[in-house]
């Protein structure tokens, strides 16, 4: 049985220009991106968060942990400019308009922007399992250049400590905004309009007073530019992400634990279940796994110490 005709081919990446300086660029910042965690630092560490308000970690730190990320690729400038090419040029993070990040030289007329990452972090230990980012932004408004980009992140020691940064996903965002759309058109498994309207006039590096969001017809689950969910896009890196070990013990493991123990909303309770509960809610088979989650979990389970008048 051979295709039909008609049937909608999926896009490919935007080919960048050969021998235009800023396609080295891109390439080595998205090398950049890939090698960020071995150069991440965030200087304050975090203690004293209930078992139960981890979920809840990405509303407290999550632009921190993204500011953060721009100073590092800035500490980076030798990764992604060996040559000195673009001496004058840094990223900036812009709050409310596409994208998220800006490279750009700044003097005493119009700034000059070269490229721009749409930044989101993503707390590995989320409850949704997923990064929960919604990218809505239409492939017009999206420079050739311009990369999306999703950090994975977790506390040091799990429970408490410092941010530390995992391997991210790096897209073309023009890529990532056009299969977006294709993926809800011709491929998702769901009943109704599946048309997209998107912006007039929509451009690269928009100004805040432009519309630069695709809108669908009709999106009952509000699901739309929710990339986790576009299959074929970011669901191996996703799963990938969560299979990586903290302290031993792979990330999903975590996840499984935390909200084994967020459900019950007691914490001695969990502790009872002792290492061999803890091993099969976690599914890890192994003791010594399971009692390193308790000895963590147990760092929640100790009174605060008396606070002064």
């Amino acid at each position: 049985m051979t295709d039909q005709p008609d049937r909608v081919q999926p896009p490919q990446e935007p080919a960048l220009p050969e021998g235009d300086p800023r396609t080295d660029l891109v390439q080595r910042v998205r090398g950049a991106l890939l090698v960020l965690p071995g150069f991440f630092e965030f200087g304050t560490r975090i203690e004293g968060i209930d078992a139960t308000d981890l979920f809840s970690l990405n509303a407290v730190l999550g632009t921190s942990i993204e500011v953060q990320v721009v100073s590092t690729l800035n500490r980076m400038r030798g990764i992604w400019d060996p040559d000195e090419r673009w001496v004058g040029y840094r990223f900036e993070r812009q709050s409310q308009v596409f994208p998220d990040v800006l490279l750009v030289q700044r003097g005493l007329g119009e700034p000059d922007i070269i490229m721009g990452i749409e930044l989101k972090g993503w707390y590995l230990l989320s409850k949704e399992g997923v990064p929960s980012l919604r990218f809505q932004t239409t492939s017009a408004a999206c420079s050739v250049y311009d990369l999306i980009a999703v950090v994975p992140w977790h506390l040091s020691s799990v429970t408490s400590g410092s941010p530390v940064a995992r391997e991210p996903w790096v897209e073309s965002a023009r890529y990532a905004a056009q299969y977006r759309n294709y993926w809800w058109e011709h491929v998702r498994d769901a009943q109704g309009p599946r048309g997209i309207r998107s912006p007039d006039g929509a451009r690269p590096y928009p100004t805040k007073d432009m519309h630069t969001a695709d809108m669908p017809d009709y999106d009952g689950g509000d699901n739309f530019g929710r990339l986790a969910r576009v299959s074929g896009l970011m669901a191996d890196f996703v799963t990938a992400a969560k299979a990586q070990d903290a302290l031993g013990i792979p990330i999903n493991h975590w996840i499984a634990f935390l909200k084994r123990h967020s459900d019950k909303s007691d914490p001695e309770a969990v502790a009872a279940m002792g290492p061999r509960g803890v091993q099969k809610a976690t599914r890890t088979g192994c003791p010594d796994t399971a009692k390193r989650g308790l000895v963590h979990l147990d760092e929640h389970r100790r009174p605060p110490p008396p606070r002064g008048n």
